[in-house]
């Protein structure tokens, strides 16, 4: 039904075996053991090591659990108490919403840093690491079962160095123990639980564990048991086998070109992605798998690039109808929240209908210019409408005051009927009373007496008993609950109820008008108010592209105030560096840790490649200014002169025991991918020729992970078709904000080129009358100059007509 309603438009190595029998006799074996047809609700892309890949790298349940574990476990966390905390640990004093979410375990937790490492070595004894972040479902889990248990927060606390990360603050740390629990178990997730020796090498690893055992599933009170045994009693075989692994781990996370080695051949690797990508294609609904299904906006782009330059081909044609038919069917599902805009996470089922109700800031930028680019390359207006439905809700909910953004909204809230225990989805789901009750006049015009919850309830598929699938409620919190889903056509529910289009159009629009304000009403989800270097660049380039394409003036603004938000909050002028992040205080002032954190590789890339947006946007210079500056810092903190391409986390920091260099492209793009793009867009803006070098010494650097499984790179695979095709220069000359060169931005603006830049250059002359007629009726035209003109002391002055099917 779903595919007839979008009418409103048109092997494993062996290297790791023994740490894996280690970890099996500690654990217990059950532990290793996967179970394919395990329902779970925190999904995320993981990235395996190399040696771990399957063929078409698809990412791996994080919390792969039997469904019966599922069933015994309650979600969410507990509602506010007025009763005073009987404990409180130093993450009171952090500022990172997830270590404070852990300040009264009774637990003695340490953040990351110097005075854990210490204590380990004084006391000689393990450290207990356990990462994850403030809106997981599982994390919260764990919490409260665990961390909150007296008896074992005794035993973490006597035996144990314990040690909280935010991965989100942290994401070298996260990597870095990550890529050990996959390799050790085959799996790995958040809640991440990993114990290290006092030097910080990993020995055992693993995700979420039970407090006490559950069938032939071991709990954390004997996994804490064991482990004691094994340190007391076997400790160099623990050492041993962890530095095995890491060794292991060391080699087969290297990603390095040979002396003289060129990037591979451009089309090869392109038609080869859309080969993988076509494969794993699931048709009726769209995306890629069944289920659980992730939006992957990665995908999607280069599907669209791909169209771009093979549009006579019946392959470039199948890789537009796969990425737009995907976006389509995400914005009828119920990942789409219709009642208050944006997407969540990802889909528990393949029709995109049942969600993970979290909502991440990154997943909100980048479907944003996915849903626009869509609109470009398909002239259909309700994809430009998903695009602004994203930033109206990125601009309500979560847009600090300063012009930052914040990290993400949970998926659990207390329930609006009352009680202490969060449910997941509580806040976004509806029963059909509710709607009846608040939909009740009857409408006019249809046959026989129907009301507005008639017409809406139809629309949206609502039914009286719940629309949720019990296999899709594993923990009955959705049961007699519905998730709003497009299931007709506007045309087709107007037809059923023998009224106008334009009237069921205005009958909803009401409805999930008054839909929202019960909404408000409701317990809201815990709102991660950590502002993050990274995620703020994507959502620059967010509010820019679409800004751009629209014309619309309101979010260039945004984009601008975006900009200046990260030079002042996360920009450290003295000591040039790039902060990783910020925070809200209290007072709803932007506040800083001391000392703070510096940034990751991707905090850096993705600024630069929002700012290169925000310039070809507003043709705003110190934007591009700025961008220049980053990229040359870039460069001197992270840069790997030997292998080429880019470690993720400064190499200097002995703390990090993994060099890192992300080789894929998952939730987020990797940081080298857009760092790939960014090189190539500077060296055209600059004129600079060592960025085009290092650009393509990036890429040759992963050309063998391009050339075999490019489907795990498809944004750098992007980067690598920008280096193959000519770039476009289309240089707009003219007073800034004169009304002509605004005309001919939005000509530039108005189609999807992905293989372009568009400089700005004063003009010294008038442009004739007749020739800005003859511009501003052209399909896409601009002053267009060679690349490698002077136009300060030379005009050279091409009329262009860039021709597009």
């Amino acid at each position: 039904m779903l595919r007839l309603v979008w009418c409103w438009s048109a092997s494993k190595n062996s290297r790791v075996e023994p740490a894996r029998r280690v970890t099996a006799a500690v654990l217990g074996a059950d532990r290793l053991q996967q179970n394919p047809g395990g329902n779970t609700r925190c999904f995320r892309h993981i990235s395996h090591p190399p040696s771990y890949k399957s063929p078409l790298h698809h990412p791996q349940p994080a919390c792969h659990l039997s469904p019966t574990v599922f069933m015994s476990m309650a979600s969410g966390g507990e509602g506010p108490s007025s009763t005073p905390p009987q404990h409180t640990n130093r993450l009171a004093k952090e500022r990172s919403p997830y270590l404070l979410q852990h300040a009264h375990n009774p637990v003695d937790w340490y953040p990351w840093g110097q005075d854990a490492f210490d204590k380990a070595k004084n006391e000689d004894k393990p450290i207990f690491l356990s990462v994850g972040y403030s809106t997981c479902h599982w994390c919260h889990v764990m919490e409260r079962e665990s961390f909150e248990d007296e008896e074992l927060g005794r035993i973490l606390s006597d035996n144990f160095v314990c040690i909280k990360v935010d991965r989100e603050e942290r994401p070298d740390v996260d990597k870095v123990y990550m890529n050990f629990v996959q390799a050790t178990s085959g799996g790995g997730g958040w809640p991440m639980s990993v114990w290290l020796t006092p030097d910080l090498r990993p020995f055992i690893g693993g995700t979420y564990f039970p407090p006490r055992d559950h069938g032939r599933r071991p709990g954390l009170k004997t996994v804490l048991t064991r482990i004691m045994e094994q340190w007391q009693n076997n400790r160099p075989a623990l050492e041993s086998s962890g530095d095995r692994i890491l060794e292991a781990l060391k080699k087969g996370t290297t990603v390095a070109a040979s002396p003289g080695e060129s990037p591979p051949l451009a089309t090869g690797v392109a038609d080869r992605c859309f080969q993988q990508l076509a494969h794993s294609y699931e048709e009726e609904y769209g995306g890629f798998r069944d289920a659980p299904k992730f939006p992957t906006p990665v995908n999607l782009m280069f599907l669209m690039s791909y169209w771009s330059v093979n549009r006579s081909t019946s392959e470039g044609v199948e890789a537009l109808q796969m990425a737009l038919h995907t976006l389509r069917m995400m914005a009828l599902g119920g990942i789409h929240d219709h009642v208050a805009q944006g997407f969540h996470r990802y889909s528990t089922d393949s029709s995109w209908h049942v969600p993970h109700f979290e909502k991440m800031l990154y997943d909100q930028a980048q479907l944003a210019v996915a849903y626009i680019t869509a609109s470009q390359v398909s002239g259909e207006q309700r994809f430009a409408e998903v695009a602004e439905d994203i930033l109206r809700y990125v601009s309500r909910d979560l847009s600090d005051k300063s012009g930052g953004f914040y990290s993400a909204e949970d998926a659990d809230s207390l329930p609006a009927s009352g009680g202490r225990e969060k449910r997941e989805g509580a806040f976004c789901v509806w029963t059909a009373s509710e709607v009846r009750e608040l939909l009740p006049d009857v409408v006019e015009g249809t046959a026989g007496t129907s009301t507005q919850a008639d017409i809406f309830m139809h629309h949206y598929g609502v039914k009286e008993q719940g629309n949720v699938a019990p296999e899709q409620d594993p923990h009955g919190e959705l049961q007699g609950q519905n998730v709003l889903i497009v299931r007709y056509s506007v045309e087709l529910t107007a037809a059923r109820f023998g009224v106008s289009v334009e009237k069921v159009n205005e009958l909803l629009a009401s409805a999930r008008t008054k839909m929202a304000e019960v909404r408000t009403s409701r317990p809201r989800p815990h709102l991660d108010t950590k502002m993050l270097a990274s995620w703020n660049g994507l959502m620059l380039s967010a509010y820019a592209r679409v800004g751009a394409v629209l014309g619309d003036k309101a979010l260039l603004e945004r984009a601008v105030q975006a900009g200046a938000f990260l030079q002042e909050h996360l920009w450290d002028g003295e000591r040039q560096t790039i902060l990783r992040s910020c925070y809200r205080g209290e007072q709803m002032e932007v506040q800083q840790i001391s000392p703070p954190i510096s940034g990751f590789l991707d905090d850096y890339t993705f600024i630069i490649c929002g700012l290169l947006d925000l310039y070809e946007a507003t043709l705003q210079t110190e934007w591009l200014q700025w961008a220049e500056e980053l990229q040359l810092r870039q460069d001197t903190l992270f840069w790997d002169d030997q292998g080429g391409g880019y470690f993720c986390s400064d190499p200097s920091d002995s703390t990090v025991l993994l060099r890192l260099k992300e080789d894929q492209d998952g939730a987020e793009p990797s940081a080298n991918s857009v760092s790939a793009s960014n090189l190539l867009r500077l060296s055209h803006f600059t004129g600079r020729q060592d960025w085009l070098q290092r650009s393509q010494q990036l890429l040759a650097a992963f050309s063998d992970r391009l050339t075999k499984v490019p489907i795990a790179l498809p944004e750098m695979v992007r980067s690598l078709m920008a280096q193959h095709y000519t770039i476009k220069q289309i240089v707009i000359c003219g007073q800034r904000d004169a009304p002509d060169t605004t005309s001919l931005l939005a000509a530039v603006n108005s189609v999807f080129l992905p293989h372009k830049v568009t400089p700005h250059k004063t003009l010294c002359f008038p442009i004739h009358p007749s020739t800005q007629r003859f511009l501003l009726t052209s399909s896409l035209v601009a002053i267009n100059y060679g690349p490698n003109s002077h136009i300060e002391t030379s005009f050279l002055i091409v009329i262009a007509a860039i021709n597009y099917a």
